[in-house]
Order: structure tokens, then sequence, then C-alpha cells
């Protein structure tokens, strides 16, 4: 199998790369779907599968446990103690749109929670700003 580097997918289509499997009945629906830019793997498995009974041959995207496994391997390497899933990705980017000052109705449609509660977990981690000082009319 000739060797195809995923970086670099346009120089794959001439040596008979024909696309990605797609999900679902999705190939179908639209042939030509497979070859579409928009269509192809953000993160893209290293080998490719042939296609039984054609010479043609495509690429599945990458495993999530391959994605998992390089991130247990960057925590080890940086030496973390704390536990750090993908997961802690969606809590870092709430928490950071937070410190930013976005609106928490804003975060909730973002990282998808059905629940303005569930959102609202990251407030903690925020120090409490007001944007104006409430003071006494005597004051003045």
């Amino acid at each position: 199998m000739p060797c195809f580097c995923p970086s670099r997918p346009w120089e794959s289509w001439a040596t008979g790369y024909a696309g990605v499997f797609l999900v679902g009945s999705l190939e179908k629906k639209y042939p030509a779907a497979v070859k579409y830019f928009i269509r192809q793997w953000l993160l893209p498995q290293k080998e490719l599968t042939p296609i039984p009974g054609t010479k043609e041959w495509r690429r599945y995207h990458l495993h999530e446990s391959h994605v998992q496994g390089a991130l247990k391997r960057a925590v080890w390497m940086a030496k973390l103690v704390n536990c750090v899933k993908s997961h802690t990705f969606r809590h870092s980017f709430a928490t950071h749109l937070l410190q930013a000052d976005y609106d928490i109705r804003t975060i909730q449609t973002m990282p998808a929670h059905t629940d303005v509660r569930t959102t609202m977990m990251y407030t903690h981690c925020i120090p409490g700003k007001t944007a104006k000082e409430a003071k006494s009319p005597l004051d003045f």
C-alpha cells in the first residue's frame, strides 16, 4: 500500500484515494460527497481502507481511543497531577468564556447545555465582578 500523508490530502487524490467513508446512508443520497473538501475528516486515520470489489481506497476518521491515548501521553509527559480527560476542554472553554465577560445564556448554547444550572457551575471559578458599584444618594 502506498504511503499517504493525512496532513496533505491534496497529494492523495492522484494515487487512488477515493474520499472518506460517510455516516449512515449519506453516501447513497449524495454519492459525490465522499470527495467534497468539507466532508474530509478533521482528524483522519493514518491508514487507508480498501473498498471491497473496487480498486479504491478510503479513509475513516481517527477513532476516539487514539485521541484519548494521545491526551494521556501528553498529560504524562507534562507531569500533570490533575485528572485530565477530553471533556476537561469543554469545561475550560466555558470557564474562559465567563472570564471574558460573555453572557451566561450565550455560554449555555455553545457547549449545548440544556439547563442553565449546568452552565452556572462554572461561575464558582470566576471572581465576582460588578460593572458599577451601587452608591447611596447621600454620598453625592
